[in-house]
């Protein structure tokens, strides 16, 4: 079973103008449909995508997947936080209704949501994205006004457990899209919700098989975040820490960092943060991990075109069968993800 994440890049200033740029065939769309297609995955997690009410969008999209030769027929998709009204002023700027005020960042309704697409049906979804931030136990919340913290949810856009129905039992991701760590002030307001986004999983691991998946927004080695919640991870997850093909060189402000390139997910300013991994695939226990990688080619590759068109983000994916596993599985999985590299 191929589980991936990915943040197709595919979110707009506006509603309805993801639809509009689907519908008049936007090379960035048809990329990033493209980028789907040669991983193969047999679900993924989008981040970065428009909700919309009747997830128009995404049924469209997932048709323009299927053209390019990969058919994901289950899907779920539910209303974001990003651009969610709270009606308080909540950045203290004296203006309400701002992108800031949203229970996540963002400038309408639906903004940079999340979307999964599944071969295998979904059975089941359990959606979290209500939660109080206050509710989360030892949270690191910075103080607050207390009509904000009596509205202020936790995740910034969902926190899903989704079921999958496999010929071997149920199997849940877990899946979110954190913001990211930066943009505040002192308070370290972003940071620490960074931080109590995953920290969320901790208390809410299923007893079945499972992995977690998403955007993290938080490398561990580089970066502004905190990421000792990654070490409290350790005990539920296994990190096959999947490797891209090829990097880009390494200067400028990716010279000084510390981790290891190979294991980049995302490509940002050079006069910001650099390169870092973001996005993540995580197993837990249950799963024997057959092969993993990020699919960033090299530049005579020729997916590399897609790649860059599509996106600053890298696709993430990783191949799992549960245990015990299945001898006559793992060739198959092996076949498969050579496909992305060959």
């Amino acid at each position: 079973m191929r589980i991936a994440t990915y943040d197709p890049g595919l979110t707009r200033k506006g509603p309805g103008l993801l639809l509009r740029d689907i519908r008049k065939d936007d090379p960035q769309v048809i990329a990033a449909a493209q980028v789907i297609a040669a991983a193969r995955p047999d679900v993924i997690l989008l981040t970065g995508f428009d909700w919309d009410l009747r997830s128009i969008a995404l049924s469209e999209f997932r048709a323009l997947v299927a053209q390019q030769g990969h058919d994901l027929p289950f899907w779920h998709a539910s209303r974001p936080n990003r651009g969610l009204p709270t009606g308080l002023d909540l950045d203290g700027d004296g203006r309400l209704a701002e992108a800031d005020d949203a229970q996540g960042w963002g400038q309408f309704t639906g903004q940079n949501g999340m979307a999964i697409l599944s071969r295998l049906p979904i059975s089941a979804v359990s959606d979290y994205s209500d939660a109080l931030w206050r509710d989360l136990p030892d949270h690191i919340m910075p103080p607050t006004l207390p009509e904000v913290a009596s509205i202020q949810r936790l995740p910034s856009t969902n926190h899903w457990d989704v079921t999958l129905t496999t010929t071997r039992g149920p199997m849940h991701l877990l899946a979110w899209s954190a913001t990211p760590p930066v943009f505040d002030g002192p308070e370290d307001r972003n940071g620490r919700r960074n931080h109590d986004e995953t920290a969320f999983w901790l208390h809410h691991v299923p007893d079945a098989p499972f992995a977690l998946i998403g955007k993290m927004n938080l490398d561990p080695a580089d970066g502004d975040g905190r990421p000792e919640v990654l070490t409290r991870l350790n005990a539920l997850v296994q990190d096959p820490e999947p490797r891209g093909d090829w990097q880009p060189p390494q200067n400028g402000v990716n010279a000084g960092h510390r981790g290891d390139p190979a294991l980049d997910t995302a490509v940002f300013d050079a006069a910001g943060p650099g390169n870092m991994r973001v996005d993540y695939v995580l197993p837990g226990h249950e799963l024997k991990i057959i092969d993993s990688g990020v699919l960033w080619p090299s530049p005579d590759h020729p997916l590399a075109g897609a790649v860059e068109i599509a996106s600053n983000h890298r696709l993430v994916w990783v191949d799992v069968v549960p245990y015990p596993s299945n001898e006559a599985m793992a060739p198959q999985a092996r076949s498969r993800s050579s496909a992305v590299t060959q």
